[in-house]
This record gives structure tokens, sequence and C-alpha cells, in this order.
């Protein structure tokens, strides 16, 4: 269980949050020099070089979004280059990509920070750029709403494994969807019917509530609240719900611990979008209370799990259920160098800013106002967390090492991961997503700390 009863002011973050962006210069100059770019996106680090690994070209937007997040923070104008002109010659395919459920990740971390920036008055105004990245957002948000399963009772945004699956992670990328509809835009379908896409994100999210969440309810004898599934498989002839599975965690029925993250941080996030909606904006689909009942629900079961099912520095291990978790002591800081099981920090660093999040949301929603002590408990358990993820031990110093997040674990049932010791579990290694949220985390918290604009996907 997360220790929070020395957790840190957030004030006390400043020192690690400067040395964490100026060690980031050196790293992102050093992928722009050395990176073969014919091999495809970068994705993870083996021996502290990043490399790629065919499945999805699903980083790439992550790799551009750190150098146009480090001139937010910094302003260094030669990464806000590196990320616009990487946006401008390379992210195209991403925006009509038909076979992905990442639109959100790779488009709103390139061209979404890119018009936040216009928009905030950090980069000069120029109307065509704006068009430019509104128009890839909004293509971006109707290709993404087009893969879609209907369900029984609604619909998911199905993800690259096919039609009967529905990925958590993709609460996080259906952003893209909501940032569309808030630019006017909708998915024209067959007899140019016009398809909502903020119906669509709302029966996504909808979906992963219900069938990615668990809550304590008895489905399965493993039902324990705030648990998620990686996957949810659905029946597509009659839309039935079948079961859950997994991809990247050790099974179905145990805790990938970055898909919990991805449920906390997307959850926490459309919960501040939904509040920017007019009571007329969600009449059509049930009203506010539906949807923020929901979305509460969802996202304080799973802050409560990650608060007591991670280590006491914040730090998660890959699975809460992996093969070898009865040999770890989660009453102690995480282990990166144990033989046992795996610490994914980014899972860690995801979760943090969902944490951030929810409990500012608790703090400040009329409706949620009577919760400020379980806010409380949630914000002092990212702070936390905070603090381990921005320590040298997992913030990269070293300037030969291209990763910015240390102990990221990619595809460990599949043995992708680098093992630098056999005899441990694999270690030392970054990834393009990690090394993203970090870096989100880290402008989220600095405009926090600097009372400088809220950092949101939407504007």
């Amino acid at each position: 269980m997360i220790d929070i009863s020395q957790a840190p002011a957030l004030s006390d973050l400043s020192a690690s949050l400067d040395r964490f962006f100026a060690n980031a210069k050196p790293k992102i100059d050093a992928i722009d020099r050395e990176y073969d770019d014919a091999k495809g996106s970068p994705v993870f680090t083996v021996g502290g070089k990043y490399t790629t690994r065919g499945w999805t070209e699903w980083t790439e937007g992550f790799r551009y979004g750190i150098s146009i997040l480090h001139f937010d923070a910094t302003g260094d104008e030669s990464s806000l280059k590196s990320g616009r002109d990487r946006t401008v010659a390379k992210m195209a395919s991403h925006v009509s990509h038909i076979g992905v459920h990442d639109h959100g990740f790779n488009n709103l971390s390139t061209y979404g920070n890119l018009r936040r920036l216009i928009l905030e008055g950090r980069i000069p105004l120029n109307a065509w750029e704006l068009h430019f990245h509104e128009l890839a957002i909004k293509v971006s948000g109707a290709v993404q709403a087009a893969r879609w399963t209907t369900r029984q009772g609604g619909g998911f945004v199905h993800s690259f494994n096919g039609p009967h699956s529905l990925f958590v992670d993709t609460i996080r990328s259906c952003r893209i969807l909501m940032q569309a509809h808030r630019l006017g835009h909708v998915l024209m379908g067959e007899g140019d019917k016009a398809i909502s896409l903020l119906d669509r994100a709302l029966q996504h999210i909808e979906s992963t509530a219900l069938f990615s969440v668990f809550y304590g309810e008895g489905r399965d004898i493993w039902d324990v609240p705030g648990r998620t599934t990686h996957e949810a498989i659905f029946n597509t002839k009659d839309g039935a719900y079948r079961c859950p599975n997994s991809q990247q965690g050790y099974t179905g029925f145990s805790t990938w611990t970055r898909g919990q993250a991805w449920a906390m941080l997307g959850f926490a996030e459309e919960l501040e979008f939904l509040a920017t909606l007019s009571d007329a904006d969600l009449a059509p689909f049930g009203g506010r209370e539906k949807w923020e009942k929901l979305m509460l629900r969802a996202a304080t079961a799973i802050a409560d799990n990650f608060i007591t099912h991670t280590a006491a520095d914040g730090i998660s291990y890959w699975d809460q259920g992996g093969p070898n978790s009865h040999r770890i002591d989660l009453s102690k800081p995480a282990d990166p160098f144990n033989p046992w099981e795996p610490v994914d920090s980014t899972a860690s660093a995801i979760t943090a800013q969902g944490l951030f999040r929810l409990a500012r949301y608790l703090k400040g929603n009329p409706s949620a106002s009577t919760r400020h002590d379980e806010a409380e408990r949630i914000e002092k358990a990212a702070l936390v967390t905070a603090r381990s993820l921005f320590s040298d031990a997992y913030a990269s110093g070293d300037p030969q090492h291209h990763g910015l997040l240390l102990h990221s674990i990619y595809h460990h049932p599949n043995g992708w991961d680098f093992r630098p010791d056999p005899t441990k579990a694999p270690y030392g290694e970054s990834s393009m997503w990690g090394d993203y949220h970090a870096m989100e985390l880290a402008v989220y918290l600095q405009r926090l700390i600097q009372n400088k604009p809220y950092l949101t996907f939407f504007h």
C-alpha cells in the first residue's frame, strides 16, 4: 500500500522537475541525431538506446510530443522545431489510420499540443497552421469513431485485435473523439447520416466502465473493486459480453497495471471534459448525472485499488497478480532489481496524473464536494508517486541513455523486454509512452506549481 503519511508538498517537487527538464534536452537531441527513422517508430530502449518493435505504429506521436512538451516547459525553441517539423512531415498517416485504436495517443500528443500552444499564445498565431492542426484532429476523431462495434445496449471503439475486442487502453485515446466533437465535427455515414462523436465517445466510456472495470459485485471470483482487465471480449454475432482477457498482462483475471493506468487517467480527464459540457449537450444521452455517476464510480474505484495494491513509494509492478507477486512486499518501496516480477514505472506515471486530476475534480466539483477527505488521500498518493518518479532512481540523468523514465515494461508475457541480468526481472530500460507521460506529468505539475493555465486535452 502507498504510504501517504510522509507525502511531500507540491512545491517540494520543483527542483526534481527542473532537473528532469534539463536532463531531457540532450536525450531529445540524441534520438533526433542517432535514431534511424527508416526502422519505424521508436518503441523502447535496449541497452539505453531506442529501438523498434513491430506491432502497431502507436508510439510515433509520443516521440514528437515529448519535444513539444519540453518547449512548453522550458521555452526551448529547438525542441519546438524538432516536434513541429516532424509532426508536419511524418504524422499524416496517423490521422487517417483505419487499423488502430490509438488516434488520441498519436494525434493529440502532436497536433493537439501544438494547437493548444497556439491558443495559449505560446506559438505565434498563424491562421493556416491553426486550421491545419484542427483539421487533423477532426479527421482523426472521425476515423477513430468509425472503428465501431455494436454490443448489446451500446458500443465501443474496437482494438486492433478485431471487432470483438475492447481494450481498456482506448479510454484515454477516445479523447480525440471529444476534441473533434468540440471543434464541431461529426462522422458522416451511409446516406449522409451524421453520427455524433460525443455519442460514440460516451458509449465507449460506458462500455469501459461496465466491462473493463470491476466493482466487487461477483462478476467472477477475482472481482476485486477497482481491478481492470486489459481486454473485454464480445460475441460480434449478437453483441453479448463473453469474458475478460489480457494481451500484455498475466491473465484476464489479474490486473495489468498499465491498463489500469490508462483507465485511471482516461476517466479523470473525461470527467474534466464532462464539466465543460452544458446540460443541453448531455440531455440527449441521458443527462449529466448519469455520466458523472458512471465515471466517478469507475475512477474512484480504480484510485482506491491502485493505492491499496501498489508499493509504498507509488511505483507499480507490471501486474498485480503476476505468478511471483506473492514474493513481493508492497509495504516497502518497489525494487526494480528483484528476481521475481518487473516494475513498470510507466503505469505509475500515467496513473499519477489521473490521481491528481481526480483529486482536483473531487475538490472543485459541487456535486462531489462532500468527498474532500477522499480527495486528500488520492492527492497524497499522487504526490508520493510523483516524488518517486522524478527521483534519481527513476528519472534518468545519464546523457548516454536515450530514455527519460527508467524501469519500463512493454510486453512481459512475450519476453520483449531487455534483461541486462538474466537472473533478474527486466529493468533499466525506457519506452516512448513512459517518457511521454513522465514529461506530460512534469508539465502538468509545473503549471500547478507556477500557477500557469491548467493543462487539458480540450480547448
